[in-house]
């Protein structure tokens, strides 16, 4: 055995071996019990960064743990392929985004592979592999077959100068990325699914994911939005026609002083069209258009609105109330139309105060202290009914369910339960994505295409990428000319191409059954594999990803392509690596590079620094000191098996006996025991890979500070056999989350499997009853010494032993003890 720790030689070996005997590769194994372990895939960017460093090694570590528990762990890894950074690194350097991503793809598996994961690489796939998105247009038109695929009209970001639709995170600011041309917002027809088919299931199904963090839960049931109320019908005034709103306080009816519209309502060119005011309207909503969503729904952005010159009536007062346009009303949301109560409800209190708008109190606090003249904010709580007609003096919950039949009797509304989600706009207008399976027809309409003549490819030839002119498939007439599936006629092909979360609300399953060319998934496989054990990913995808893939699950389901409920069983969402306190960015100057720091240190050591830090949830700051420190903590362990390699190698296994233990090689074999079982339970309960590497510190550290006797003869026998045995566990417990130094020393112990083949090291209950107890004393209340006592020992007993230690004494100063108070096996408090 070398004396130095040569990591890059031990790291190249066992990667190669590892590939060589495709160590980690997975079958179906019915006689098994089966853990599939998945990390969120990546988006093939050009290089993995510390926060995938950060969680494929949780992963591995899980996935490594329970193969060593005896389970058929299938970990997969590929590529989320598809997407717009392809397309703008396209624009930029003049490079195909399939090149780019191609060659993304192979530089990032060659860093994944140089940290060690233990992935099954024959399961491996990219979004934008032919076979993939082949199925995935497969899904597409067996959806649109079942109702849940359906066109609408719908706003995007626009930019005129480009003449092109913008993603969001390229209309930042409310300009284009590309030549700073303010965007505008632009009705175009787009494709959506029909989410909204599975609210209620996806909102109640959240109470059965209890292996999910309750604030990702809590995050979905808001998005979800489940709110009872009723629907009511505003007729206008000078005109045939209603305004519908949806209300969860109907009964503030008798309150709502005016009315607003979302400025992308299709009513308000309706309203406005040949009057006086449809100049300030339409200005107003131009330059409310080309504002972003998330900053118009802000509660601290400015409230403003301008008034339409029309009316509504109020069905309940009749009387006439006038119809704004306001910035902080979303088409999205209920019906893009609301009500105001500015006297209950505080937005509209602040948007009636700025522009003069009646309040009316429909709502009494109990004490009646409430009154229009005298109101700095609106009064949002339960009360009594006042100025409400013949509801006058009920209380506000129980006018609700009045007001509501009251509603349904005169016809004039219903009661109502609404969602805030709404259905999944997939829709894109570009390039690098999976083309939509569908033509258009002059005579048959919207066509699918055949399912014979899947998949759609997308060209490679011929295409332009200018950032200009819209989408460039577009400009392929190869691509856009077809001829209509229906009739023959010359028709034109669907340019859209899919959302990329649709590539990766469903790769999890396709993973059991990558080359399965039959149909999208091979029943038996992902019948056996799914539900994933355990998700680990960033919180990031709290909402959209995880939604849409408890989406796509239940729609699979009731296809018959699968049998679960639910994708995800465990869910852990990684905290983020900040350097100096920020999260890393070019921009800032500190990011850290996973190369270098495996060139310097090592893969385990990167690995081990970063399982160290922090409990997995949690942030961690990068520190250049700690990972020093946890080189020179494998140093140690490299040099305790070094130091004692040729002595434990002269005694053979075998099963010790703890009654003929004592001294030193009964406490090593009581803190190896010990050990053992603190590691199992922090991996396998709580994912505290913190405190599990810190125990196994603590064991290297009772290791080096063991002696073995030097007489030959039984008890130096019994003494390396127990050293033996706690070095295999440092070994074996290290595995997972070093696998490469352990793997290393594992052989080099002379075992010729592989460690992660070895059974997970079972603790020995017996071993763990300490002889001796530590017990803390306190004197007043303060931590004044700690004594050892036998672990049988009385209360009288620790009294005696507490009142006779010197440092006890010292802070007693001679005083009697008043009281003394006893907590068995752990503290003792004297009172003077």
């Amino acid at each position: 055995m070398e004396a130095y720790y040569d990591f890059k030689r031990i790291e190249s070996k066992w990667q190669k071996i590892w590939e060589e005997t495709k160590q980690y590769k997975t079958e179906r194994d019915p006689q098994k019990p089966k853990y599939y372990c998945l990390e969120m895939f990546p988006y093939p960017s050009g290089r993995i960064h510390m926060g995938h460093v950060r969680n494929y090694s949780i992963g591995d570590v899980i996935a490594r743990y329970k193969m060593m528990r005896g389970y058929n762990v299938l970990h997969p890894m590929g590529w989320d392929a598809f997407g717009m950074p392809a397309e703008n690194a396209a624009i930029q350097h003049r490079v195909h985004p399939a090149t780019w991503t191609r060659e993304n793809i192979a530089y990032m598996k060659k860093q994944l592979k140089s940290m060690g994961i233990s992935y099954d690489w024959d399961r491996e796939l990219a979004t934008c592999d032919l076979i993939y998105y082949k199925w995935q247009q497969w899904l597409f038109l067996k959806m649109y077959e079942r109702g849940l695929v359906y066109r609408k009209k719908s706003f995007v970001n626009w930019c005129e100068s480009c003449r092109t639709v913008l993603a969001n995170e390229q209309a930042e600011g409310g300009v284009c990325w590309r030549c700073g041309t303010q965007v505008i917002q632009k009705e175009l027809e787009q494709w959506f699914f029909k989410i909204t088919d599975y609210a209620e299931e996806l909102l109640a199904y959240c109470d059965k994911l209890t292996g999910w963090p309750e604030r990702v839960l809590t995050m979905q049931r808001n998005w979800i939005g489940k709110s009872y109320g009723a629907q009511v019908k505003f007729p206008l005034a000078d005109r045939p026609g209603f305004i519908e709103i949806f209300t969860t306080r109907p009964d503030t009816l008798y309150g709502a002083t005016f009315m607003v519209l979302a400025p992308e309502h299709p009513l308000v060119r309706e309203l406005i069209q040949g009057t006086p005011q449809e100049k300030p309207v339409m200005d107003f909503v131009d330059r409310i258009l080309r504002q972003d969503k998330k900053v118009r729904t802000a509660e601290d952005v400015v409230k403003e609105g301008v008034f339409t010159g029309q009316y509504a009536i109020n069905p309940l007062t009749q009387e006439r109330i006038p119809i704004w346009v306001a910035n902080f009303v979303l088409i999205e949301y209920g019906t893009g139309a609301i009500m105001s109560v500015p006297t209950h409800d505080q937005r509209d209190f602040e948007f009636a105060k700025k522009y003069g708008l009646p309040l009316r109190i429909v709502i009494q606090k109990p004490e009646g202290s409430l009154s229009e003249e005298t109101m700095t904010e609106a009064y949002v709580g339960e009360g009594i009914m006042v100025n409400s007609g013949p509801f006058t003096g009920l209380p506000s919950t129980e006018g609700k369910e009045k007001i509501t039949r009251y509603l349904e009797e005169k016809r004039i509304g219903k009661q109502a339960t609404t969602y805030r989600l709404r259905d999944w706009g997939i829709s894109r207008q570009r390039y690098w994505g999976n083309p939509i399976p569908m033509v258009h027809c002059k005579t048959c309409g919207i066509v699918p295409v055949p399912y014979e003549d899947l998949p759609v490819i997308l060209p490679e030839e011929g295409v332009q990428f200018t950032g200009r002119e819209g989408n460039p498939l577009d400009h392929v007439p190869e691509f856009v000319n077809t001829l209509c599936p229906r009739c023959k006629e010359p028709a034109r092909r669907e340019t859209d191409t899919m959302d990329t979360f649709v590539d990766s609300s469903w790769y999890y399953m396709r993973y059991t059954c990558p080359q399965y060319d039959k149909g999208p998934l091979d029943l038996e496989q992902v019948n056996y594999w799914l539900p994933v054990d355990q998700y680990i990913g960033g919180i990031e995808h709290a909402v959209l990803h995880l939604l849409y893939s408890r989406f796509f699950t239940k729609v699979l389901r009731d296809m018959g392509l699968l049998k679960v409920d639910e994708p995800f069983t465990r869910l852990l969402t990684q905290g983020m690596v900040l350097k100096d306190g920020a999260a890393m960015s070019k921009s800032k100057g500190n990011i850290v590079d996973p190369d270098e720091q495996i060139n310097k240190y090592g893969a385990d050591t990167a690995r081990l620094f970063i399982l160290f830090a922090a409990p997995p949830e949690k942030e961690i700051d990068w520190n250049d000191q700690a990972v020093e420190g946890a080189f020179r903590f494998l140093n140690r362990v490299w040099r305790m098996v070094y130091n004692h390699i040729d002595s434990i190698q002269q005694v053979k296994e075998g099963t010790i006996e703890l009654h003929k233990l004592s001294g030193p090689s009964r406490e090593l074999y009581r803190w190896t025991h010990k050990t053992i079982k603190k590691v199992t339970e922090d991996i396998e309960d709580r994912f505290h890979f913190n405190t599990a590497i810190s125990a196994v510190m603590e064991l290297v550290n009772v290791i080096y500070q063991f002696e073995v006797p030097q007489q030959e003869g039984e008890e130096r026998d019994q003494a390396l056999r127990v050293l033996r045995e706690a070095m295999k566990a440092v070994i074996l417990l290290l595995g997972p989350f070093t696998p490469h130094i352990t793997e290393e020393l594992w052989h080099e112990l002379g075992y010729t499997t592989s460690l992660f083949k070895e059974p997970w090291p079972a603790y020995n209950e017996e071993a763990l009853k300490e002889d001796q107890i530590l017990i803390v004393v306190q004197v007043n209340g303060k931590v004044r010494s700690r004594i050892t006592v036998p672990a049988t020992a009385s209360g009288d007993e620790i009294k005696k032993a507490a009142l006779d230690d010197e440092k006890v004494k010292k802070f007693m100063e001679g005083k009697p003890a008043k009281n003394i108070v006893v907590v068995p096996g752990k503290l003792i408090n004297i009172v003077t």
